[in-house]
């Protein structure tokens, strides 16, 4: 008989999502889309880490995703899906077209998120404060 793990808070989840990106984005710094290819160990660890992204935003429960619609959830895990089980029919441009624009622009709405999340619970201890 397997003993069911707690449910983790959705809120590490997205801080996952936060370190992934930062990865992706650390791991491309100063590269161009070409030198990018020509890495076998940074395009693996990079797809890897978009993957993970995609990974985690599938355990950010519903009710969250639909507070915060301005973040692309579904393509996210779109994403995550296809580099998972597409193997060799990744489009490389559509790949280092995400590294560029849209994990930046993630992680900016992943931050405010935390943000949010941390001035709420913030709050709340201050309140019961005496």
């Amino acid at each position: 008989m397997s003993e069911q793990r707690p449910q983790r808070e959705w809120r590490f989840y997205i801080d996952d999502m936060i370190g992934f990106g930062k990865k992706v984005l650390s791991y491309t710094e100063g590269l161009d889309q070409i030198s990018f290819l020509k890495h076998d160990l940074t395009y693996d660890a990079t797809l890897r880490n978009l993957e993970l992204i995609g990974e985690a935003a599938t355990r950010i429960p519903e009710e969250v995703r639909k507070k915060y619609p301005q973040v692309p959830w579904r393509l996210v895990i779109a994403t995550r899906n296809r580099l998972i089980h597409a193997y060799l029919g990744i489009d490389d441009d559509t790949i280092w077209s995400i590294i560029q624009e849209n994990v930046p622009e993630l992680l900016e709405l992943l931050e405010s998120i935390r943000r949010e999340n941390r001035e709420a619970a913030n709050s709340k201890t201050d309140s019961s404060s005496p």
